[in-house]
């Protein structure tokens, strides 16, 4: 098993845990909602994620690294505003596309050169999740809102609207939304994006 620079154990990605959602108990499904058909502000027709990572302990959430920066811990950090205590607690299940936005935030963070810390509630967010305004991109584990880089707060439109160039230059398949007055964060999403673990079936 790998070790951090502290010294301290590391796990990596091939030692999550992949699970149906389908297969959860009742309560977790009625609270996570995997594969639900959901509609967008748009009109357009979705699936929420049905294939989750089981998070047994904060302890290994915190130590989990999805990225070479990156700690899992980092981007499910929510609050009491999840509004099903049962999600407040673990295990916790996080969409497996969780990867995908990991590797995305690692790159942003080389093209920057510095730390890059999301917010509370910004990384992953449950279908029910009280910051949500309908249907949002958090719940599939593919979305960020970014604080802050090294030293720098994106709490202004020239902070938030120089880092957004850099992340929008990483892929066309990044999302980055336009400032709007009051925002105090970056916020990036790779879409409506799932993820089906190799030794997981559809059937």
């Amino acid at each position: 098993m790998p070790y951090g620079s502290g010294g301290e154990i590391v796990t990596g990605p091939e030692e999550l845990k992949a699970v149906d959602g389908l297969t959860l108990s009742a309560e977790h499904r009625a609270a996570l909602r995997p594969g639900e058909v959901v509609t967008d502000e748009n009109g357009a027709i979705h699936h929420l994620p049905r294939f989750f990572f089981e998070i047994p302990s904060w302890e290994e959430a915190h130590s989990l690294r999805i990225a070479s920066h990156f700690a899992l811990s980092e981007l499910i950090t929510v609050d009491s505003r999840e509004a099903d205590l049962l999600l407040r607690t673990f295990p916790h299940h996080v969409p497996c596309a969780i990867l995908a936005l990991a590797r995305y935030l690692e790159d942003f963070r080389r093209e920057v050169d510095a730390p890059v810390f999301v917010s509370a509630n910004g990384g992953y967010r449950s279908p029910s999740h009280r910051v949500n305004r309908g249907v949002s991109l958090h719940s599939w584990g593919t979305a960020a809102d970014i604080f802050r880089v090294g030293d720098t707060y994106l709490n202004d439109e020239k902070s938030i609207v120089r880092y957004a160039g850099i992340a929008a230059s990483l892929g066309a398949e990044v999302r980055v939304r336009s400032f709007k007055e009051g925002d105090d964060h970056l916020q990036v999403d790779l879409g409506y994006l799932t993820l089906v673990p190799r030794e997981c079936s559809e059937s």
